[in-house]
């Protein structure tokens, strides 16, 4: 382990406009499980929403800043991480198309790219999203009782980050992070974890001169995460990047995970985040998502908090597919 401390995808975390809007969605129309309800560490009077499979396992959490009209709409480009692509079953396609036109999600017809179909849509802040058909994905989907287990989203495919070329950035993938190279097709070029090419573990670099830069607001990913067993292995992630000569965070405390951050040479925000000690810290897995959990130097806070939180509520029963 000390040799691979890098496991893959843990999370990406998006900006967004309104916390209901995210809910419903996020939640209702995709089907994932609010694993997390708790606030932006760095800005508590802003939700912060965890979406993931039943426990919130690395790789499949997606999560958000919902910053209400306090933001205004971002744009993706280069320097971001402009794509977030979660995996399904093969068969499935079929159900997901019927199921994003049922709720009027805007999307694109499937198509062919390397060697797997893929669906383009966005969600209601204009986030690129794709699902990626493949019979690779053996981690079961989150049983939420109104979407058919079958079809459930497994978790991350991967991710796509815009740059203006990839060598700087591979260099940091494959000789810092222990990526590989395995793929190429056209201007994509797909890495994963050394020994090792599974769902929630790909990042595709897409370069283009051409692209304009992105710009940060409500629809685009703040930054993306990598899972790493321990805190001992982070520090030596750390340690690699160091000394490629970027400047790294010390380790920040996230309650369910402990973080490092850096900006690789293209712009896009890398975070580090352990798997331990997980989303079961301070609630019950039956439980998850259930409650506004504020970490401990908040808990004095928490009546101010609460009343600058605007409230949510989840209605499953809307979400009932005929699909």
């Amino acid at each position: 382990m000390q040799n691979h401390p890098i496991r893959g995808l843990h999370h990406v975390t998006a900006l967004a406009g309104s916390a209901q809007g995210n809910l419903d969605f996020y939640a209702g129309v995709l089907g994932l499980r609010l694993v997390k309800k708790t606030v932006n560490f760095d800005a508590p009077e802003v939700y912060h929403l965890y979406y993931g499979d039943e426990t919130g396992s690395a790789g499949s959490i997606m999560t958000f800043f919902p910053f209400g009209t306090q933001i205004r709409r971002g744009r993706r480009g280069v320097g971001q991480s402009a794509v977030t692509s979660f995996s399904v079953p093969s068969a499935s396609m079929e159900y997901w198309l019927r199921r994003l036109k049922q709720f009027q999600v805007p999307l694109q017809a499937p198509r062919q790219r390397m060697d797997e179909l893929v669906l383009y849509f966005e969600d209601p802040d204009g986030l690129s999203l794709e699902l990626v058909a493949n019979d690779l994905d053996t981690r079961p989907g989150y049983a939420n009782g109104f979407i058919p287990a079958e079809h459930a989203i497994r978790g991350f495919w991967g991710v796509e980050l815009w740059e203006t070329g990839y060598e700087q950035t591979e260099a940091i993938l494959a000789g810092r992070l222990d990526y590989a190279f395995v793929a190429e097709s056209g201007s994509r070029r797909r890495y994963a974890p050394q020994g090792s090419a599974s769902p929630g573990q790909f990042v595709d670099l897409d370069y283009s001169v051409n692209r304009d830069f992105g710009r940060g607001g409500a629809g685009t990913v703040h930054h993306i995460a990598f899972d790493t067993p321990s805190d001992e292995a982070q520090l030596l992630v750390r340690e690699k990047v160091l000394a490629a000569g970027l400047h790294v965070t010390p380790v920040r405390d996230r309650q369910y995970f402990h973080s490092i951050y850096f900006r690789e040479p293209g712009g896009v925000l890398f975070e580090v985040a352990t798997t331990p000690p997980g989303f079961a810290f301070d609630e019950p897995v039956a439980m998850l998502g259930s409650a506004l959990k504020l970490p401990p130097w908040e808990e004095a806070h928490r009546a101010q908090i609460e009343a600058q939180l605007p409230p949510i509520h989840f209605n499953p029963e809307a979400y009932g597919s005929p699909a």
